[in-house]
């Protein structure tokens, strides 16, 4: 043994090691206070002089304000402190989910459950941003706690809302409740805007000790509760841009309408052939249309012809850029925002009949069983014969007469079989109401109906389907040994075995049956069901609660197929005009026939991810016109009563649905004095503790308006009770 002393004895620690140590024990456990006697036997020192320079040591952190003092003689961490003792493991990334009273959640895989924010700790992020967050050690049978370090990515840098003016500044308050906080707007950035006016206003700065966010006003919307201010508001909150940029204008201006004799000739021919469209009655872009003719063999030609926007739009374009940007057409009550400008959506590539139009075509030749015997891809010119919307369809496959009542007939017959040869497969017959709006010259609402999908509807869906699966079809599957090229698929994947076994458990009480074997014998199963409940009081409940169990289709270059439309190949190639991803996919299609490489499938992935997000802020939005226009429908029949359905259940109230108009609004538990109510989250209803009653989704009940805030979208209603 060398003669150096011993680093380490009995009871005693070497003291250039004593200050970390003595942090050690606080940050082990920062929610919890300590005196020097216990931090002493938490580092397992006995000695006197050790003992004595634990408690020196804690003097000089407290003095720091590395640890603060409880009360007397015990301390706890700074929490500041904690960032800065903590491992590299204690640190993750997410995605804020803020609430209105300013704490929130952060979303993550990393953990494997989300992380609680309090306001206290949310630092300078807004809701949707990407963060660091420190976790804080989990105390017993408390949830994940953690503070947010760092803004990694703003989810957004324009926001809409009010203007409160003073005399040497402004503060602006946010329409959207999940943005927590007002913003400081300096006098030179008011922008000409006026007191309580809507405003677009950009993020500038957030400095470091300041508590409001620092902006600058960039457009002035105009009054709240004007029709046009409130649309734009809407799109401005859902980052849909409110107008084309100059360039993409130019662009778009200098396209010309008459097609070059050249082109025309290098394509297949079906102007003299049987063509129509079907849309809605109030659509301007007509992206897709069929024709029709009988073969010398007895079989049929199906064309299924969609508008060739990549023709006219570019990779690399002004045009190209926003549509990608922008990623879909946005469908709001009273009005489209195009994907494309409107020279394109609505003129040069719209399918308006007696026009010659360019078009990608998908072709079958079908028998009278609709099965597919040959089909081509290819790019095509057209002249349709006749614009049909679907209510003039649905007249003529009930009886009606019409020119071209043979034609349609037969298209209408193919599609029932190809639809029936679907469900036997598999695909879960989900069926839709849309909400519309009869609106007077100022958009103010006068009416409420609901639009259900009928045979004219199924009728074009089901040739699109068909497109869209044979198209998929033809690039996804392995063709030898020669691996499939970059693709872009509209995928939707099964639903969890968890979520589906709590389903079947719930329609159980309500005394119906699920089979739970394979996706196809599940699907029979399904769609027995929705058949089973049709017209029944629980139809609204078993419908609502089926749709939240399945997963959520979305784009990707990955094929897992389309488990609602049991299809194992699918795309989306139908819609153009509207879609990106589709004008993605003629592109993609085009260049393979004609030979080209696989694409780059980085490229295509991060443009699939995008697509899919911007498709699902376009539903928000959508959903959003629809709230406000129902607030608005409302807002003048406070005091009346209507019969409703329970149409959802959370810890603070009962959402009600009007029968009729579908317009949704709150029964708040505080305001049910007979009973104290709480939620019953496994079986969708809310309980009263005293007497039992239940309030379950798809219950029909009796309802007054009580409250209708246009500005918020919310509708408030009180219970009448028998």
């Amino acid at each position: 043994m060398s003669g150096k002393k011993s680093e380490k004895k009995k009871g005693r620690v070497k003291s250039g090691s004593f200050s970390d140590n003595v942090l050690a024990v606080f940050a082990n456990d920062p929610f919890k206070s300590y005196n020097y006697k216990q931090v002493a036997a938490a580092m397992g020192v006995t000695d006197k002089a050790s003992r004595s320079m634990v408690l020196s040591i804690m003097s000089d952190l407290a003095r720091q304000g590395v640890i603060l003092e409880d009360k007397k003689g015990k301390f706890r961490l700074n929490p500041s402190e904690l960032q800065r003792l903590a491992p590299k493991s204690n640190y993750v990334t997410g995605t804020v989910d803020m609430k209105q009273t300013g704490k929130a959640y952060v979303i993550t895989e990393e953990t494997g459950e989300d992380i609680y924010i309090s306001s206290a700790n949310t630092g300078r992020a807004l809701h949707g941003d990407k963060v660091k967050v420190f976790l804080f050690p989990r105390r017993p049978g408390r949830k994940l706690e953690g503070q947010i370090v760092e803004v990694l990515q703003r989810a957004k840098n324009t926001f809409v809302g009010t203007l409160q003016l003073s005399a040497k500044y402004a503060f602006f308050i946010p329409d959207n409740s999940s943005v927590a906080v007002d913003f400081f707007i300096p006098k030179e950035n008011i922008g000409g805007a006026k007191n309580g006016e809507k405003v677009v206003v950009e993020l500038t700065e957030w400095p470091e000790h300041a508590r409001n966010p620092f902006g600058k006003v960039v457009k002035v919307l105009g009054k709240p509760g004007e029709h046009k201010v409130e649309m734009q508001s809407i799109l401005v909150e859902f980052d849909f841009p409110l107008s084309f940029s100059k360039e993409a204008e130019k662009e778009a201006a200098a396209i010309p309408e008459k097609i070059p004799a050249a082109e025309i000739k290098s394509r297949r021919d079906f102007r003299k052939i049987f063509t129509i469209t079907i849309d809605p009655e109030d659509a301007k872009d007509f992206d897709d249309a069929l024709s029709l003719q009988k073969l010398d063999n007895g079989n049929w030609e199906v064309g299924v012809h969609i508008a060739d926007v990549s023709y006219y739009v570019k990779p690399g374009s002004a045009i190209d850029e926003e549509a990608s940007i922008r990623g879909t057409s946005v469908y709001l009550v009273d009005r489209v925002i195009p994907m494309l400008p409107e020279k394109l959506s609505n003129y040069v590539c719209s399918l308006r009949p007696g026009e010659d139009k360019l078009c990608f075509s998908a072709v079958f030749e079908m028998n009278e069983k609709a099965e597919v015997l040959n089909q081509w891809f290819c790019k095509t010119i057209i002249n349709s014969d006749r614009r049909y919307n679907y209510d003039e369809v649905q007249t003529i496959i009930e009886g009606g007469d019409d020119a071209f009542r043979e034609q349609i007939l037969l298209l209408h017959q193919l599609a029932q079989i190809l639809r029936q040869e679907r469900y036997k497969n598999g695909a879960i017959n989900f069926e839709t109401q849309e909400v519309k709006f009869r609106l007077d010259e100022n958009g103010k609402p006068i009416g409420v109906y609901i639009k259900e999908q009928k045979d004219s509807n199924r009728l074009i869906e089901d040739f699109m389907l068909l497109a869209n699966r044979k198209v998929a079809e033809y690039i996804g599957k392995k063709k030898g040994k020669q691996e499939p090229k970059t693709f872009v698929y509209r995928v939707h994947d099964e639903p969890t075995p968890e979520k589906i076994n709590q389903f079947s458990q719930f329609v159980s009480k309500l005394g119906y049956s699920l089979k739970l074997g394979s996706r196809s014998v599940l699907a029979r199963s399904l769609n027995k069901l929705f058949h089973q409940v049709s017209g029944k009081g629980e139809e609204n409940l078993i419908e609502s609660i089926a749709i939240r169990t399945m997963a959520k289709a979305y784009y990707s270059t990955d094929n897992i197929g389309h488990y609602g439309l049991a299809f194992d190949y699918y795309t989306h190639f139908t819609s153009p005009i509207r879609r990106y991803p589709d004008l993605m996919v003629h592109r993609l299609l085009w260049g393979y026939l004609n030979g080209a490489e696989s694409a780059d499938k980085e490229f295509y992935e991060d443009q699939c991810v995008h697509s899919s997000e911007m498709e699902r802020k376009a539903m928000e939005a959508e959903r959003a016109s629809v709230k406000l226009k129902q607030a608005e429908f409302m807002s003048d029949k406070v005091g009346q009563e209507f019969d409703a359905l329970v149409s959802g259940v959370s810890k603070y109230g009962i959402y009600a649905e009007i029968v009729g108009n579908k317009c949704e609004g709150m029964i708040r538990l505080r305001d049910l004095h007979d009973d104290f109510y709480y939620l019953d989250e496994d079986n969708y209803q809310v309980i009263g503790q005293r007497y039992g009653d239940t309030f379950r989704i798809g219950d029909s009940i009796r309802i007054r308006v009580k409250n209708v805030d246009v500005q918020r979208k919310q509708i408030d209603f009180a219970l009448i009770k028998e």
